[in-house]
């Protein structure tokens, strides 16, 4: 017997015959339905018809491929289980159903097979790189879990919202794509039973370290030179009064010499500190490695416990821990777009009213845009109502640019609010600089952590409507907020 008789009676036949079964019907059905799901779907993302709603990725990426996959394996089993009924019974046939490639039928119904399988495995491969293609992008990671909300708003304003998250939460390699998917996992069951943490943190110890991260764009080394920073306000006063505070920031580096200058140059040799808790704002210990291989170890004089918490080993993200998820102060907020107009600046009190509503205690975005935009109005309306009548468009466009402050830095359900997330770039808002360059820090010999303001900045000019430096810069100024 040739081996496509022995195929035929052994295999092909038998297959045709047992798979006659409800169960075995069902997953072919099953597997057909996804699949021409599925293709219909990629055809119309290739030809631009681009989806929005990031759950319709679950659907098409996970839940349709594995419907795929569970009626292939409804096949067999059908086909099983029929077989071991029949056998039971005393039914199954001493010569099966004659099978032959002669009869076109029967072997239009073998290249249907043929053809259905070679399209069954395209499907699912591809479904499976599709999905981890998706689980990998931006959107996945912050629309697909609600409770990621806050980090998602915030990397969609940030200057890496064109870097996807998995470049910096991941990493390359096996081991840190299943670490990361172990992780994931966990937090599914964790928001599955609600018992995630309120706020979300990541400890910069969780984090991959900047090495891997922040220099593979970035090289410390060469941020060589300074850096002019005009800092504008708005005041409380009825008059909205601007003030601006020029800057001449020594950012440094390690030129082509080896000289390491300024706020980058002073911070390239080997830090470890140690930290009350994994906030890292309470800095009790800092240890330098000294360029000729000795260490100077500086104690906060103030604390008087003993010197135990987070260790950690210093590099960018202790500074620049808000590189891509930024939370403003109320102040940055309404003074960054007050900068653009709207408010009004004309509108009196502006700021000091927009201050205290969107500082208000509001049990949800939607209570505070209402609430928001109803309180400034009723303000004018009652103390200026010769501003509400002649410049309501105005008073209504700051309102609601207010609520899209409001909306980008305060998530009530997730107990995220002003100041929950501290900043450590600069020392004016949190601790920030001031951790380790306070004055308290001290070593054995006597000599105190460098906390001279000249080493990182220049004061040119501060809260002056028009600083003089500016003019004489020759500069046209449109100052961001900060």
């Amino acid at each position: 017997m040739s081996l496509f008789e022995k195929v035929k009676t052994k295999l092909i036949r038998p297959s045709f015959f047992f798979g006659n079964n409800l169960i075995t019907l069902i997953g072919s059905g099953l597997t057909t339905a996804s699949a021409v799901t599925l293709m219909t779907f990629w055809v119309m993302d290739l030809i631009g018809h681009r989806y929005t709603n990031p759950y319709l990725g679950l659907i098409f990426f996970f839940i349709l491929p594995a419907i795929f996959i569970v009626g292939l394996i409804l096949i067999p089993v059908g086909i099983f289980a029929r077989r071991h009924v029949l056998e039971k019974a005393g039914r199954i046939p001493a010569i099966y159903p004659e099978l032959d490639l002669n009869d076109p039928v029967f072997r239009r119904g073998v290249g249907i097979v043929l053809a259905a399988t070679v399209l069954n495995v395209m499907i699912v491969g591809t479904a499976s790189y599709q999905g981890a293609t998706y689980m990998d992008s931006a959107r996945f990671c912050g629309t697909s879990c609600h409770v990621m909300n806050p980090q998602w708003v915030a990397y969609q304003q940030s200057p890496h919202s064109h870097v996807a998250c998995v470049q910096c939460h991941i990493g390359s390699g096996m081991s840190a794509y299943v670490a990361a998917k172990v992780n994931g996992t966990k937090q599914v069951f964790e928001v599955a039973f609600d018992d995630y943490p309120r706020p979300i943190t990541a400890p910069l110890s969780a984090l991959r370290p900047a090495r891997t991260t922040c220099e593979e764009c970035h090289n410390p080394t060469r941020f060589i030179g300074d850096r002019l920073l005009v800092l504008t306000s708005f005041g409380n006063d009825k008059a909205n009064t601007l003030a601006r505070t020029v800057l001449v920031m020594h950012l440094g580096g390690r030129d082509s010499l080896d000289h390491s200058t300024g706020i980058h140059g002073a911070h390239l040799n080997h830090f470890t500190y140690v930290a009350t808790d994994n906030t890292d704002q309470k800095i009790i210990e800092v240890t330098a490695t000294n360029r000729d291989g000795t260490t100077t170890r500086y104690v906060d004089s103030t604390w008087k416990g003993p010197v135990k918490g987070v260790h950690r080993v210093m590099d960018c993200m202790d500074c620049h821990n808000q590189a891509t998820h930024i939370f403003q102060t109320p102040e940055q907020a309404i003074d960054s777009v007050m900068v653009d107009g709207s408010p009004n600046p004309d509108l009196p009190f502006v700021h000091k009213e927009g201050l205290k509503l969107i500082q208000a205690k509001y049990t949800s975005q939607a209570q505070a845009a209402t609430k928001i935009a109803s309180g400034l109005e009723a303000y004018y309306r009652t103390q200026y109502p010769d501003v509400w009548n002649s410049k309501r468009g105005q008073v209504q466009s700051a309102a609601k640019t207010l609520v899209a402050v409001y909306d980008r830095n305060v998530f009530p359900s997730m107990k995220v609010t002003w100041g929950t997330y501290p900043n450590n770039i600069g020392h004016m808002d949190f601790p920030g600089c001031f951790r380790c360059h306070d004055g308290n820090h001290v070593s054995k010999s006597g000599k105190v952590s460098p906390n001279s303001c000249s080493l990182c900045h220049d004061l040119l000019a501060y809260d002056e409507t028009n600083p003089k430096v500016i003019d004489n810069l020759g500069l046209t100024i449109r100052a961001s907020a900060q």
